[in-house]
Parts: C-alpha cells; sequence; structure tokens
C-alpha cells in the first residue's frame, strides 16, 4: 500500500500539519505550523511511531532544538 497525502488545517484554513498517511497511521515526514504558516515542529513517522531527529523552530522558523527519538 502506497502512504497517502494528508492535511490538517487550523480553524481559520491555514495549514496546520501535513505529512503522509499509511493504513490509517502518520507515516514518513511530517510538518506542523503556526496559524501565521510560520513552520513549528518537523520529524518522521514510521507506522504512527516517532523515529529519528524531531526538531522545533522559534516564531521565526530557525532551528530551535532538534529531540532524538528512540
Amino acid at each position: 500500500m502506497k502512504p497517502k497525502e494528508h492535511i490538517h488545517h487550523h480553524k481559520d484554513g491555514s495549514i496546520w500539519a501535513k505529512g503522509q498517511m499509511l493504513n490509517d497511521q502518520m507515516h514518513g515526514y511530517w510538518e506542523w505550523f503556526r496559524k501565521d504558516g510560520v513552520i513549528m515542529r518537523s520529524g518522521y513517522f514510521d507506522n504512527g511511531k516517532q523515529v529519528g531527529d524531531w526538531t522545533t523552530y522559534d516564531k521565526n522558523g530557525k532551528v530551535y532544538k532538534v529531540t532524538k527519538m528512540k
């Protein structure tokens, strides 16, 4: 089965999160955004589980911290 692009929106219609879904679970690369469109967080899922490096960004979109998932 092939992953499908998935987008969640804020109530105002702006993009809140986007990534891939596989078997109704988050899979592959995902990004979350603030209402102003600036990236907030990004990382990878493997069948619904957070894996690898997850990046958190400040309000200007600059890297704030990177968290290593097990």
